[in-house]
């Protein structure tokens, strides 16, 4: 009997699930399981129990460098199942939420673009999911990343499918505990979405004010932890302000950069919205990767691990229209992704200087990029006389890998990002 020819895709396949499978096992038993001495659980888990028998919360010396308990009354409240564990089942349950949450994540980014189980992409996506820098730090601290990507996943899906509602739930959930897909919030706003908007806003007053008769010292978070978490800190930090600080560099030098790549930023999501606010899918995929790498570059404080909410945007890199498709995205993407450290101990000083300065590196190279892509299909555009028709080129490689056949058409939300 003759054996059928594997197409590309099924070979790919064969590789790339084993691969996965087993990155997946090693990344839980041997990094995430055992732990790190950077423990972000410990003082959830803290907190909460001092919320559930009414003892004061935010009492944490906020000049140590140990992980701080910074999330808001609300916040508590919303995590407070945790206390029904001891510590060491609650931080395994933790684990295993982040985990599997992150794992649906990717499967409905993957239905999110027209793809299922069957396609390649989808254990390319996992292969990349359990190698990254993002998901061994988010399990092997003990944090909360997991369960907020698979929110942001969520919330994205929803507000594609018009379900305005439900994507204010999810997203006010978040910030209720913490505030890092805020950004997100001008997303429904361009799209006129405004129920999710005013939504949105509503879930952290509506929990913090269920919360505050419930906590014994409500109001010490805002006037201890809130001033804390918007101040600039050398360590642990990899913004602008943080790498300034760092190494010491002008805070004039350090404003005027943060300046430069704001414009950057501003020129990103105005071409985003006045050339591609029709194509849904590219553009709320695209400009969520454009904001939340805004944030971390420009705010107070960025981590590397936050780079798990570039995944959305990272799968747009399948579109025909996609702004990824060249060698410096893919340089800035290895920079704040992968778990691989530069510390190099015959050269500590430039290995030092490496490690700490790759993630701002690879976030604003990131950035820059997208803006030059953009900027030149405007000029190039404009030269040619058509910019009425778009900004895309008149000839662009199609999207690949292709769609799954029992894919398309499930939701038009998913294609709406594919110009003809």
């Amino acid at each position: 009997m003759r054996e059928r020819p594997r197409t590309p895709g099924a070979i790919a396949k064969l590789v790339l699930w084993p691969l996965a499978l087993v990155t997946a096992l090693d990344m839980v038993f041997y990094k995430a399981m055992p732990g790190h001495h950077t423990n972000d659980f410990r003082p959830v888990y803290n907190a909460i129990n001092a919320f559930l028998r009414h003892e004061p919360v935010y009492t944490a010396n906020l000049t140590s460098v140990d992980p701080h308990y910074l999330y808001p009354p609300g916040g508590t409240l919303l995590l407070a199942p945790l206390g029904l564990f001891d510590e060491a089942t609650g931080r395994t349950v933790f684990l295993f939420l982040n985990l599997l949450a992150a794992m649906l994540a990717v499967y409905l980014l993957l239905r999110m673009f027209g793809y299922t189980l069957k396609s390649p992409l989808a254990p390319a996506a996992y292969f990349a999911l359990f190698l990254s820098e993002a998901l061994v730090n988010t399990l092997t601290f003990g944090n909360v990343n997991g369960l907020f990507f698979l929110a942001e996943v969520v919330f994205l899906s929803l507000l594609l499918a018009r379900r305005d509602v439900a994507a204010g739930v999810v997203l006010g959930l978040t910030i209720a505990i913490k505030p890092i897909l805020v950004p997100l919030l001008l997303l429904p706003a361009v799209r006129k979405q405004w129920s999710t908007v005013a939504i949105a806003v509503a879930m952290p007053v509506v929990t913090t004010a269920i919360a505050w008769p419930l906590a014994a010292d409500p109001a010490h978070y805002f006037v201890h932890n809130l001033p804390y978490s918007l101040q600039v800190r050398d360590y642990f930090n990899s913004s602008i302000s943080g790498m300034g600080l760092y190494h010491g560099i002008s805070p004039i030098a350090t404003l005027l950069v943060r300046g430069l790549f704001a414009v950057l930023v501003a020129v990103s999501l105005w071409l985003l919205y006045r050339y591609y606010r029709d194509q849904e899918l590219f553009f709320v995929t695209t400009a969520t990767g454009v904001l939340l790498t805004a944030e971390f570059t420009l705010s107070s404080l960025g981590q590397q691990y936050y780079s798990m909410f570039l995944f959305p945007f990272l799968f747009t890199v399948v579109l025909r229209n996609s702004v990824l498709r060249n060698w410096p995205a893919w340089l800035a993407i290895f920079a704040f992704a992968s778990y691989e450290t530069w510390l190099l101990f015959r050269w500590p000083d430039i290995g030092r200087d490496l490690e700490y300065s790759r993630t701002p590196f690879g976030w604003g190279l990131l950035l820059i990029v997208v803006c030059c892509v953009l900027a030149d299909r405007y000029l190039a555009a404009r030269r040619q006389g058509r910019l009425a028709d778009g900004i895309d080129p008149p000839s662009l490689a199609p999207d690949f890998p292709p769609r799954d056949r029992d894919a398309l058409g499930t939701e038009p939300a998913r294609v709406t990002g594919v110009t003809g």
